[in-house]
């Protein structure tokens, strides 16, 4: 009966998983769609208006797909820009600060040392640690004058 190892077998693991793989020639297929749609723009354009009125009309329309094709702005494509501006602009930007609920004014005046104390644990008042404090001090301040 033969057992195949399976701790010697390696796997291939991906490098570039942020970077868009080109399908058509050196551009990638989104690339490819926006040239397509100016392409198809400009030949509507071109067979259904006038001189004038196709340059007034298709080419800004042509220049937006072609810009939204290969412009990239800090590293991210014009696309994700514009469409993160109409998010900006079209939802609602008003954030609510909610104030936490403020205590009965009886409860507030209740003295805070009514906290049950853990079995076993002594309570210290702040003038027991103030002298265990100076004693600590001192005690290390005289370990150093003795070495």
């Amino acid at each position: 009966m033969y057992i195949r190892d399976y701790s010697v077998q390696q796997y291939q693991v991906p490098q570039f998983i942020d970077i868009e793989d080109r399908i058509i020639g050196p551009l990638t297929l989104k690339q490819f769609m926006y040239l397509l749609g100016a392409a198809a723009v400009a030949l509507v354009g071109w067979f259904f208006l006038y001189i004038p009125l196709f340059i007034l009309f298709a080419v800004p329309i042509i220049a937006v797909f072609t810009a939204m094709a290969f412009v990239k702005i800090n590293g991210r494509p014009l696309p994700t820009i514009l469409m993160n501006a109409i998010n900006y602009y079209l939802k609602p930007r008003l954030y609510l600060w909610r104030q936490a609920k403020e205590k009965h004014p009886a409860e507030a005046q209740a003295p805070a040392s009514k906290t049950p104390a853990l079995p076993g644990i002594p309570k210290i008042s702040e003038s027991k640690l103030a002298d265990l404090a100076w004693s600590l001090d001192i005690k290390e301040k005289i370990e150093r004058e003795h070495k």
